[in-house]
Formats: C-alpha cells, sequence, structure tokens
C-alpha cells in the first residue's frame, strides 16, 4: 500500500505521515529530493529556497520529476507513505505504482494558521493575511512547473478533516486505514508462476556462453533440487573457455557430441541423486522445455509433471516423449 499525501500548508500531513511510520510505513518525501539538491549546493534550506528549487528542477526536467525520482527508491515488499505532492503530474506518476491512493488533508485556514505560529519558524508569515496571501500563490499557478495545490487536492480519493485533537486525527487516519485496506487487495503469484520465477533466478547462476536456463524440482511446494546448465564440477566453466562448443557458438543442433556442459534439468536431477533426495512424484521447473536428453532422465526418475517458461529450439520430440509416457506437460510464461 502507497498513501501520497496532498493538502494545504499546516493541514497535518506531516503528522498524518508520523503516525503511519509507527504502523511500520516507510517514508517518503518528494521535498526531500529538494532537500539534497539545495543542500548540494551548499545553500541553507528555507521553505522559499525549498519552492524555488522545486519549481527549477520542474521546470528543467518536467513536473513530474520529484515523483520519479520519488518512485525509483519504491521497493515493492513493503508499505509507503509519501508526502509533499502538490503538482497533478506528480500524483500522475505516482498513480502508475500499484496500490497507490492519494489523501487529501485539510483543516481550516485559521486553524493551520495557528499551528504554524506554534511551530515558530523565523520565515513564516506573521500575520494571517500574509499566510493567506502565500498560500494564494501556490493553490492556482498557470505554471505547470510550480504548485498547484488546488488540483492537486481535487485529484485525491480520500479527504481527511484535521480540525480536531491529535488523538480524534489519529482515529480518522485508523478508520481511514480500514477503508483503503478493503480495497487494497495484494496478489501473490500462484504456484507455478512462483516456482518459474525462482526457476529464472537459478538460471543467472549459469556460466554457459550459448544460453542460460535454470531448473528446480518440487515436491509437496517445497523445493528439494536446483540446478543450472554449466560445465561439471571441477572443470572451467564455460564463459572461461571450459567448452569449446559453446565457444565456437556452433549451430544449433550441431556438434552436440563437443559440448561439455550439463543441461539445467540434468543438473537438478543429478543434484538430487548425489544428496539422496527422492523425485520419485515431483514437478520440475525449467525456463526451457527439455531436450531429448534431459527428457529420458525425466521419465525414469519418476518426475510426473514438467512446467516450462519457453521453448527450446529442439524440443517438439522431447515434448511428444514426455506425454507418450504419461509426463504432464504445460507451458507457463514468465
Amino acid at each position: 500500500m502507497i498513501i501520497g499525501l496532498t493538502g494545504e500548508h499546516c493541514a497535518g500531513k506531516g503528522t498524518f505521515a508520523e503516525y503511519l511510520k509507527k504502523k511500520g510505513f516507510y517514508y517518503l518525501s518528494l521535498s526531500d529530493v529538494i532537500r539534497e539538491e539545495i543542500a548540494a549546493e551548499g545553500k541553507e534550506i528555507t521553505r522559499d529556497a525549498l519552492i524555488e528549487k522545486g519549481n527549477s528542477l520542474r521546470k528543467e526536467f518536467g513536473p513530474g520529476v520529484l515523483a520519479k525520482k520519488s518512485v525509483a527508491k519504491i521497493k515493492n515488499d513493503r508499505n509507503y507513505v509519501v508526502d509533499s505532492i502538490m503538482n497533478p503530474v506528480e500524483v500522475e506518476e505516482l498513480r502508475k505504482l500499484k496500490g497507490f491512493f492519494l489523501v487529501y488533508v485539510t483543516a481550516p485556514p485559521e486553524v493551520r494558521f495557528e499551528r504554524m505560529k506554534a511551530r515558530g519558524r523565523e520565515n513564516d508569515p506573521n500575520t494571517f493575511e500574509a499566510f493567506l496571501k502565500v498560500e494564494k500563490s501556490e493553490m492556482k499557478s498557470p505554471d505547470m512547473t510550480k504548485h498547484q495545490q488546488q488540483k492537486t487536492d481535487k485529484m485525491a480519493d480520500k479527504k481527511v478533516l484535521n480540525d480536531s485533537d491529535l488523538m480524534g486525527f489519529y482515529e480518522k487516519i485508523d478508520n481511514l486505514l480500514g477503508e483503503l485496506s478493503k480495497k487494497f487487495k495484494p496478489t501473490k503469484p500462484g504456484w507455478d508462476e512462483y516456482f518459474m520465477s525462482i526457476a529464472k533466478v537459478v538460471s543467472t547462476r549459469s556460466s554457459c556462453m550459448k544460453r542460460h536456463i535454470g531448473a528446480i524440482i518440487v515436491r509437496d511446494k517445497r523445493i528439494v533440487s536446483t540446478g543450472y546448465n554449466g560445465t561439471p564440477r571441477g572443470i572451467k566453466n564455460c564463459d572461461e573457455g571450459g567448452c569449446p562448443r559453446c565457444n565456437n557458438f556452433a549451430g544449433t543442433g550441431t556438434k552436440l557430441d563437443e559440448c561439455l556442459c550439463s543441461h539445467g534439468e540434468e543438473n537438478a536431477i543429478v543434484q538430487a541423486a548425489y544428496h539422496g533426495i527422492s523425485i520419485k512424484g515431483s514437478t520440475i521447473y525449467t525456463t526451457f522445455s527439455p531436450c531429448w536428453w534431459c527428457t529420458k532422465m525425466i521419465i525414469n526418475s519418476g518426475i510426473v509433471e514438467v512446467v516450462y517458461n519457453s521453448e527450446y529450439p529442439l524440443g517438439d520430440i522431447a515434448v511428444q516423449l514426455l506425454k507418450e509416457a504419461g509426463v504432464i506437460v504445460k507451458q507457463v510464461e514468465v
């Protein structure tokens, strides 16, 4: 879940964000991107400097630049709260993220002015009229590279009025989280997609010069063996010149007698045997459909299902052989 915060000055966005941080949300602020730029220039970080630098960055790199830089920091295994969203294009960039909700935090201007005075920052407006004047300049700028608070607020999925005490505000946030949780449906992969994704990671260990293949063997939804293609144990790796056929880039299906590499499926089966693990009744997930050599090993080892991602160039006969032997064969592209 990624909750974005927008709203007027001193409406309570920071308090909202701090409360979510206590609930395990990771914090990001679009303003932090600007602060990093100002700090790199050795300048003092003030509100006016933040606005000026933010407008400058948007003008040079586009109105969505702050959101783009923040999105690059987001990992897909955690919840986030994203503060300081002040431009419609920033919202559009963040909406590309799955599970993003924009929340408009607001409060009456008189309440917000009193909060601003209470915090006592040196450069803040010192009269209510000056406060409203500054706010007005940020609400309806015709320049897309500047703050457009009013348009941004209208894009919100939810609105939270922060006009009560702190506990009342927290209660509203809790109620909002309850609403959003019902809408937020985290998706997880099916078992085939899950195991195939792991097989693809296994393939990255391959040192073959021609093709990287990964395979895993699964029993009762538990991985019991893995394998990837490459030269046998103790032999110089393929990418170090260990296999003459692969290093000469022989044509597909030619000079197979010169290939020193073991295939991913072959290695997964052999590794199970090496460690004394039965693979009878198991499923093998492989990033390419097996060749005829690996197919014979699959059949004789007692594997009952083959799931592959991509078709091997010489795999037609192998697939037919598997089906004839009663082995379930299916393709799952990840």
